[in-house]
This record gives structure tokens, sequence and C-alpha cells, in this order.
């Protein structure tokens, strides 16, 4: 399928390895000039590289913190007009409510709730005024089914869609669109911290970790990064125009809930 969006200018936060290098990939496959952020400079410019050279797009790279201010400058400055947004980052570690500081949740806030709030406010009103936005938040499925161990992400995941929700409604008119993808159990990196932490804890092998995990899925493995990226490529696609304010889940079919 064609998606409409050949030519557009995007900003993939967080984007150097992960779901957000995925949804980089999917993006400038489908033609879109993309620009990429992380903090790590080789690891970086090694995925716009990669990028650039599979997919024949124009892609750059904004080294630093998307938390930091300095760095969502940075983006705006060298994407001014982007037609698409993907807000990401990586999630707060699991932990226990009872050791979690005021400075613990100030740091899970500004990753994971302020910093995507500020680069919307950033592109928002542009989009609105040149008629066409997609703008897709990667969040969690502990945003829907929230467990005490991952209170950090959920806490600031929530507040980042409730805000996103309320936003969908007013520049929809202008086609601008909010969705969030909700991941849960995808093969990455992190996937692969999470492994490590369970298998110090239940004094198992990573491999009995993964198997766990997979278990825990309906669809009996692990999610693929490029099938989130895939989907955030659908959301930015013109075809997807009347959708928006949603929460699209990629969880094997394993949230047991209706809404």
């Amino acid at each position: 399928m064609e998606l409409g969006i050949r030519d557009r200018h995007a900003i993939v936060c967080a984007s150097s390895r992960g779901l957000g290098r995925a949804c980089a990939a999917s993006l400038a496959r489908e033609g879109v000039h993309v620009t990429l952020n992380g903090r790590d400079p080789e690891t970086l410019q090694e995925a716009v590289d990669a990028i650039a050279a599979e997919h024949g797009v124009p892609a750059q790279a904004v080294e630093g913190d998307i938390a930091d201010e300095r760095t969502q400058r940075s983006l705006l400055e060298a994407c001014p007009t982007p037609d698409i947004l993907v807000n990401n980052n990586g999630g707060p570690p699991p932990g226990r409510f009872a050791d979690w500081d005021r400075d613990a949740w100030i740091g899970a806030l500004d990753a994971n709730m302020l910093a995507p709030l500020a680069m919307i406010r950033a592109v928002l009103e542009g989009m609105c005024e040149r008629g066409f936005g997609r703008i897709v938040n990667i969040t969690s499925a502990m945003v829907k089914t929230p467990l005490a161990p991952m209170g950090l992400s959920t806490g600031a995941r929530t507040g980042l869609t409730s805000v996103s929700k309320a936003l969908s409604r007013d520049v929809a008119r202008s086609n601008v669109t909010i969705n969030n993808l909700l991941p849960e159990r995808i093969d990455t990196a992190r996937q692969r911290g999470m492994a490590e932490v369970h298998s110090k804890i239940a004094g198992i092998s990573i491999e009995e970790a993964y198997d766990a995990m997979k278990a825990s899925i309906a669809a009996g493995r692990l999610g693929r990064p490029e099938e989130v990226g895939d989907a955030c490529a659908f959301l930015c696609s013109a075809q997807a125009g009347f959708i928006s304010g949603q929460n699209l889940q990629l969880d094997g079919a394993s949230y047991a809930g209706l809404l």
C-alpha cells in the first residue's frame, strides 16, 4: 500500500536503536525524510547511515537526551517544519514503590511525559496551519495494564496519554492526528534487560526468562521491532487521517479487556 507520505519530514525521538529506529526505518521506506535522535553518537550515526543507504532518503542525526531542552531545540532547528513526530524514550527501570523518592518520580515524568509534551507543543501549531500532522507516542502496555513494579512508567505514560487524548479532539479538524502505540514484550535490548532482571530475581537462566516472557503472550512469541515500526508508519499515513486519540496495543492478543 502506498501510504501517501513520500517526501514528508519526520522527527523520530530516541531512534538510534530499538523501537525508535524501527519506526524511523519504516517511515524512510515510505520515502519520508527522517531526523533521528540518540545519546550515543556512534550508534546514532550508524543508524542514520544504514537507513539512508537502505531506503535512499535524506536522514540526519541530532545527538542528545530528548529530555534535555537543548536537544529538543536542536531537533526543531534540524527539522523546523515536521509533518510527523514520533515521541519515544527509554522507560524508567522497574522497582519498588517504597524505593521511589521525589527525584525518581521527577525523572520519570521528565523523560516519559514532559519531554514528549514539549515536542508536541513545539510542532502542533505549525502542523495545524499546514493542514497535515501525524503524532505518534510510543508508550507502553502498562498504560492499560499497570503493574506495581512498573509504577514510574505507567504513571508518566498515562499522563501523556490523557493529555494527548484531549489535544486530539482540538486538532482533528486540521487533519492532525495524535495516537499512541502500546507495545508489550517486543524483542529489543530493553526486553533483554527485563529478562536479566527476572533471571536474577527468579534464579533462572536468561533463556528460561525469555521462555517465561513468551509464555505470557497469547501469540506465543515476542513481538518484532519492525512490526511496531510498520504500525507507526500506517498511523502516519494519509489513509489514517480519521484515526486519532487512540491507543493501539501491540501485544500478540494478550490484553484481556475490551477497551
